[in-house]
């Protein structure tokens, strides 16, 4: 596994396993295979309703609570809301701290949200905190006002939208990029493109390792969701080869600058 620091001097594995409408009754066993094969980082939120079972393939894993890196992200807005949604947060999950606690999307009153994520990371409850879906303006309305900076920002980014504005924004102001929808759901035949399955066969990979391989060297973290546990094994076998600059720059040319799923972040 490979590892990012974020601006608060913890590590954060680059890659992770995203659960992502994976159904509460499978979460744990998803999560449960996940972690036999090496995963230690989870991405959930409020509003997939599985936060719980995240929770308990943690606990029944026999691991250490430190073993883990574990996200949610809220759809909650407002400061009492938040600082309600955050004590449910850590019950569900069956821990005393959350590793990354992300404002889901732009609510109304994400200003009162985001100054209840910083108390909690003041208090330590939180170990780092940041935002998802949002875009480089609102950013700096909130780098204006907040105590503590954002750690990370999780948005839309594949081979199709790699978001080379967003995440030069993000370098520049010392915050993480982390791609959601890292495979851009298969869409546009993206795993049958002509380029893609010529690097592939070159490194004798699969093309979604070639995908997660160029996020990941492109400094990005990725959490790619499966439930099957083949994928998983082959979603986490990526840290063996390196693509080349070639390689990288002919991927790059394939961005087409736009989101697939009609998000502006």
């Amino acid at each position: 596994m490979e590892y990012v620091t974020l601006n608060t001097g913890n590590k954060m594995p680059i890659l992770g396993l995203g659960v992502y409408q994976i159904p509460e009754k499978d979460t744990q066993r998803a999560v449960s295979d996940a972690i036999t094969l090496g995963y230690r980082h989870f991405d959930t939120a409020q509003y997939y309703g599985n936060e719980a079972g995240v929770g308990q393939a943690m606990k029944k894993s026999g691991f250490a609570r430190k073993e883990f890196f574990i996200t949610t992200k809220l759809a909650t807005s407002g400061y009492k809301r938040t600082k309600k949604q955050i004590a449910h947060a850590l019950k569900a999950l069956q821990t005393d701290y959350i590793d990354l606690m992300l404002i889901h999307w732009v609510v109304r009153d994400y200003q009162g949200t985001y100054r209840a994520l910083e108390e909690a990371y003041q208090e330590g409850r939180l170990k780092a905190i940041g935002l998802s879906n949002f875009q480089p303006d609102l950013i700096e309305n909130l780098l204006e006002t907040c105590d503590v900076k954002p750690a990370v920002l999780q948005n839309e980014m594949h081979i199709l939208q790699q978001q080379v504005v967003t995440r030069q924004f993000t370098q520049n102001k010392g915050i993480q990029f982390e791609s959601w929808a890292p495979f851009g759901e298969g869409r546009q035949d993206i795993f049958k493109h002509p380029l893609l399955q010529e690097i592939a066969q070159k490194h004798a990979k699969t093309v979604a390792q070639v995908i997660l391989r160029f996020i990941t060297q492109e400094g990005v973290v990725a959490i790619p969701k499966t439930i099957h546990k083949e994928r998983m094994a082959e979603n986490i076998a990526i840290f063996d080869f390196q693509l080349s600059n070639n390689e990288m720059d002919a991927i790059r040319n394939l961005d087409q600058k736009k989101s697939l799923f009609g998000w502006n972040g």
